[in-house]
Order: C-alpha cells, then structure tokens, then sequence
C-alpha cells in the first residue's frame, strides 16, 4: 500500500476507535477487557494493512477482525478450561464424612492410650485453659504441664502416622 494511502487508513482508524470500544462492548463487558480487545484489534489491523483493499470498508474489516480475535481467545480460554476440568475428575472435592469419623475415632483410640496425666494437660489445654491453671489444676509447675502437652503432642504425632503436628491436626 502506498504511503498516503496507509496514512489516510490509519487516520480513519484512529476515527473508528469510539465505534471499535463500542462493538467491543458486545463480546466482554469489563472496562479493561474492553480496552484490550480493541487493542488487540487495532494491532492485528495496523500489523495487516497490506491486507485491507482500499475502497471497501475498513469499519467491517476491523469489526471481522475484533470478532474473530474474540472468538479465536473463547475458544483458546475454553479448551483450557475443559483440559483444566479434566484433570479435576478424579479429584473428590468434599472429602467424605466417612474419612473424617474414621480419623475422629483413631485421634479418640491414641488419646486412650496416651498416659492420664499427659492427656488431662492436653485436654485442657486444646480446650482453651491457660497454662497457669492447668498447672493448678493438676497441682504442678508450669514447666511440668508444658512438658506433658509437648509429650502428648509427640505421642498422638507417632500414634496417628503423621509426619508433623500440623499433619495430626488437621483432618483429611
């Protein structure tokens, strides 16, 4: 295309622009998504100007191009979300309440067989008493009861499989 003819199809381009936004509107309804569709539009329109022949309509050619980059990109985004829903089959997303009355009673059986003094101080402790009255409670230092919740902690971690504490706590 010629120099001035190119000019005069940018500049009339540059007048399409409100009428681009516009058409936009009809495909997203987010500002931004707005202004990057016409972008996108404006760019594949300049990028392909040696394209567009002259005397035939520039606002249909670009309003093509902006509905074909849109289509192009929904179905770009939905494919990606259908491969995305795929992987997720096989995924349970509410785990069942089976598995967590089955953790329930073993975290219940390795209390049980934690020994009573050690499982008094972790109870009243997981039940929200402060350090200071479990040890009056149980008739004994600070320390004594900080040690016997650690020790219990240790013991329901070893008893339950888990790799960790945060492992013990939480409920599969």
């Amino acid at each position: 295309m010629l120099a001035t003819a190119q000019a005069s199809v940018q500049n009339d381009l540059i007048a399409l622009l409100p009428a681009l936004r516009n058409f936009a509107r009809r495909f997203v309804s987010n500002q931004t998504d707005i202004d990057d569709l016409t972008q996108e539009t404006v760019t594949k329109v300049l990028g392909h100007l040696d394209s567009f022949t002259p005397g035939t309509s520039l606002k249909s050619w670009a309003f093509t191009i902006m509905r074909n980059t849109f289509l192009t990109d929904y179905k770009r985004r939905t494919r990606v979300q259908l491969r995305a829903m795929d992987d997720r089959l096989f995924e349970i997303a509410i785990p069942s309440c089976q598995q967590h009355s089955i953790y329930v009673a073993e975290v219940g059986l390795a209390l049980d067989r934690l020994p009573n003094y050690q499982r008094e101080a972790l109870l009243m402790i997981v039940d929200g008493v402060s350090y200071e009255r479990a040890a009056q409670r149980c008739g004994c230092e600070i320390g004594t009861i900080k040690s016997r919740v650690s020790r219990a902690r240790a013991a329901l971690v070893e008893m339950l499989g888990e790799s960790s504490l945060h492992g013990a706590a939480s409920i599969h």
